[in-house]
């Protein structure tokens, strides 16, 4: 990452929630001036006190970059605090259904504006964020957003916004779908006469691990289940209830990515 932009002029993150700590730990990790960075949080932690950087402090006159990480129904009361910095600037957000044009009305028609769609594995360095800019984000805006984003793991371009719900149906919202994959693979376990303890653990690991060969491997998802699927043995007999047409992954995993983006949809308007 080049630094020399960010230590020149400044970075202002605004809220310093799970998401915006991550971020700013991987940042002051990267070499990022904790003198450059400007907090606005209305309860600071005691962890980001002891960063050395600004909170809630006077901001600087022109940041090069501006992330805004509040949650939307804060974005009203926040957003007022970023104005007037100028077309230099400018704003990256990870708040999940706030489009771009709320930014463009709040901080003017000249401004550079990337919009964000991280997930929670983010807050341990494994996320993965997709991003998108306006018609005037720069390529040189795009190069530090995603280069300050992956601080908390893996970063995409998108070509167009209205991919942003259909991101946060896949990725966005996926670990919740992988959550409850463990939880309900830990009460069959425990079911079929194991130990609670010992099928949470089970599950647990087995999804991480599986998890991690499926991103080193050479090979891809499909063939990793196929080398692990003996003919009529026991994940055989798993899979075809698994993959059943009318009551397998295929159908419910559709459903549910279906309803998350047409979700996202109903609350972008």
């Amino acid at each position: 990452m080049d630094l020399t932009t960010i230590n020149t002029r400044g970075l202002v993150l605004l809220g310093c929630g799970k998401m915006g700590s991550a971020l700013l730990e991987g940042w002051l990790a990267q070499g990022v001036d904790a003198a450059a960075v400007y907090v606005i949080d209305p309860k600071p932690s005691d962890w980001l006190l002891a960063q050395g950087v600004h909170v809630n402090a006077v901001l600087p006159d022109a940041p090069a970059l501006v992330l805004i990480a509040v949650k939307p129904q804060m974005m009203g009361d926040a957003l007022p605090a970023l104005q007037g910095f100028g077309d230099d600037t400018v704003y990256l957000s990870i708040a999940a259904g706030t489009p771009i044009a709320a930014f463009e009305a709040a901080f003017g028609p000249s401004a550079r504006i990337i919009r964000s769609m991280p997930n929670t594995p983010a807050a341990i360095g494994m996320g993965i964020t997709a991003i998108v800019g306006n018609a005037l984000t720069r390529d040189s805006d795009m190069d530090l957003a995603e280069a300050l984003l992956r601080a908390v793991g893996e970063v995409v371009r998108l070509n167009d916004e209205e991919d942003i719900d259909a991101v946060t149906g896949v990725s966005g919202s996926g670990p919740a779908y992988v959550f409850h994959l463990i939880e309900t693979m830990a009460a069959a376990g425990q079911a079929q006469g194991l130990s609670a303890e010992l099928a949470m653990k089970l599950a647990k690991a087995t999804v991480a691990g599986a998890g991690q060969l499926a991103m080193q491997a050479e090979d891809s998802p499909s063939q990793l289940r196929v080398n692990v699927t003996s003919p009529n043995g026991t994940t055989q007999a798993a899979l075809e209830v698994l993959m059943d047409e009318d009551r397998g992954f295929p159908k419910l995993v559709g459903e549910a990515v279906a309803a998350a983006t047409n979700r996202g949809r109903e609350l972008r308007g």
